[in-house]
C-alpha cells in the first residue's frame, strides 16, 4: 500500500499515533512532558518510530532519515534527563520544553517528505526529498516550531515567576 513495506506501514501507523499525541499534548497542556500519560505515550511512540525507522531502507542504505532518528533519540534523552535532577539547573524546564517540541518538529520532516513524494498516487506533489516545495513546507514548520517554543517558554517563565 502506497509503496510501503510491512515495516514501513507499521512505522507510519505508530508515527501517526505519536504525532496525534504530541498535538493533543501541545493543545491541551501547552507542552509535551513525561509527567503525564499522554506525554509518556508520545515519548514511547516516538522512540518506536525511530527504532522502526532504522529498518527502513527505501532510498538505499543509511541516510538522512536514519540520522534524524538518531538525533531524535539524543534529543529525547536530553529532554528526559532535564526532569531527573539534571546538571542543567534552573534552565532544565526551558531545555525540556525546547527538546520535546523539537522532537515534535522532527516528526514533520519525514511526514512532509514521504507524503509529498508518494501522494497522490498517480502524480505525487514532489519528485524527490530535495523538491523546493518540500523545503518550503519544512521551513514553515520550522517557523511554527520557533513560534510555538517561544510561546511555551514565555508561559513557563510567567508560571515560574508566580511560584
Amino acid at each position: 500500500m502506497f509503496g510501503l513495506t510491512t515495516l514501513g506501514l507499521v512505522h507510519t501507523i505508530i508515527s501517526l499515533f505519536a504525532v496525534a499525541a504530541g498535538f493533543v499534548a501541545l493543545i491541551r497542556d501547552g507542552k509535551i512532558t513525561w509527567d503525564n500519560a499522554l506525554g509518556k505515550f508520545y515519548v514511547i511512540t516516538t522512540v518506536l518510530v525511530c527504532l522502526t525507522g532504522f529498518g527502513i531502507f527505501q532510498h538505499g542504505g543509511f541516510g538522512k532519515p536514519h540520522a534524524l532518528g538518531i538525533l531524535t533519540l539524543i534529543v529525547l534523552a536530553i529532554a528526559f534527563a532535564t526532569g531527573k535532577g539534571s546538571p542543567f539547573g534552573k534552565f532544565a524546564p526551558y531545555l525540556q520544553i525546547i527538546c520535546y517540541s523539537m522532537t515534535f518538529f522532527f516528526h514533520w520532516v519525514p511526514a512532509i517528505t514521504e507524503t509529498s513524494t508518494r501522494l497522490p498516487l498517480d502524480a505525487p506533489l514532489a519528485s524527490s526529498p530535495d523538491d523546493p516545495r518540500i523545503q518550503a513546507a519544512i521551513g514553515v514548520c520550522l517557523v511554527l516550531f520557533i513560534i510555538g517554543t517561544t510561546l511555551q517558554i514565555v508561559m513557563l517563565r510567567k508560571r515560574l515567576q508566580k511560584a
